[in-house]
């Protein structure tokens, strides 16, 4: 009898299973092994290549249902590898050595799909929304601390006034804007109130 130790390939049908917290899923999976032992392939177990498809299947089945959905799409690495141990400690006793293990596909339903899509728009949204807060905090200290600096400085104010006329002029050339410094519309008020006090 002939007992070939290259590693064989093994693609398991599509299973459909219920994660941890109750979303059915459709999944693939391969497996990848070669005997290292070929009188145990032959004496210890019957039919060793279905065997250990079976096998595969019941630890597939069994893993799935012990994780979360979150934990199975963000955290395939870390399943593949205990599926793998958890085969490997039933096929050494066949002589047969399990390499890898590994998920391929995993469908969800239609319904649970657009669950997602909502939420990862939300979670866009959300970020959009605090980097724009962000934006405008720091704009408006920005402009409370230029406010500062002018309401210190006169001369400051007076050149922003008159860069702001030069912006109108090259936007609009048909407008015409008065600027009046803030110190004559100050002194005209208290020359009104003078006014009104010595006419009565």
């Amino acid at each position: 009898m002939t007992i070939d130790i290259r590693t064989r390939t093994i693609s398991a049908e599509q299973q459909e299973t219920i994660t941890r917290d109750s979303v059915t899923v459709k999944l693939n999976a391969v497996l990848w092994y070669r005997v290292t032992d070929a009188a145990k392939a032959v004496i210890a177990v019957e039919d060793a290549p279905a065997a250990v498809y079976q096998l595969a299947l019941t630890s597939l089945r069994n893993s799935i249902g012990q994780h979360n959905l979150d934990e199975i799409l963000q955290e395939r690495d870390k399943i593949n590898e205990l599926l793998r141990q958890s085969i490997a400690g039933s096929t050494g006793a066949w002589g047969l050595e399990v390499e890898r293990f590994e998920m391929k596909d995993v469908e969800l339903p239609a319904a649970m799909q657009e669950v997602m899509a909502m939420q990862a728009q939300a979670i866009r949204e959300k970020r959009a929304r605090i980097i724009k807060a962000e934006a405008e905090l720091e704009a408006s200290r920005k402009l409370f601390e230029a406010a500062q600096q002018m309401a210190n400085n006169p001369v400051a104010l007076e050149l922003r006034r008159m860069q702001m006329v030069t912006e109108v002029g090259a936007e609009n050339n048909s407008t015409t804007v008065l600027m009046i410094p803030a110190d004559f519309v100050t002194l005209s008020k208290s020359v009104s109130e003078f006014l009104r006090e010595r006419s009565t």
